[in-house]
């Protein structure tokens, strides 16, 4: 039997054969991030995090997943996603139930200009960070 949990606190790992792993304590540190990378090493590129994350803020930080795609879902508030094409910033304006992909290896990042939640579906194998 399975037993609800709270997604904004426990994220999954949807895994090869169409398995899906709670992840209760997943903390955005490198050390936790490295082991999750090696935990699911298995699942190679096809393996995706799922993430439904409150967005406070605008984004400190760009990333990308040079893994594969990425699918961001804005379920409330207005976003702002911002995609490094080229050398030049593309914006695309979010708004809730929309949505957009940010390709493999698309440097991303957000400005929020109103608070509210987002769903990601992340390639999460080999995603890099920098400073904004």
């Amino acid at each position: 039997m399975s037993e609800a949990f709270d997604f904004t606190t426990t994220y999954v790992h949807l895994g090869l054969g169409a398995r899906v792993d709670p992840l209760p304590d997943f903390q955005w540190t490198p050390e936790y991030l490295a082991g999750y990378t090696q935990r699911t090493e298995s699942d190679g590129d096809e393996g995706r995090l799922v993430v439904l994350m409150d967005q406070p803020a605008s984004w400190e930080s760009w990333e990308r997943h040079p893994a594969g795609d990425e699918l961001v879902v804005l379920l409330a508030g207005r976003v702002d996603l911002i995609q490094e094409i080229d050398g030049e910033p593309h914006v695309v304006e979010l708004e809730p139930g929309m949505a957009v992909i940010n390709p493999p290896g698309v440097w991303h990042t957000a400005d929020v200009h109103q608070p509210g939640r987002a769903l990601f579906i992340t390639a999460g194998r080999g995603t890099e960070a920098r400073p904004r």
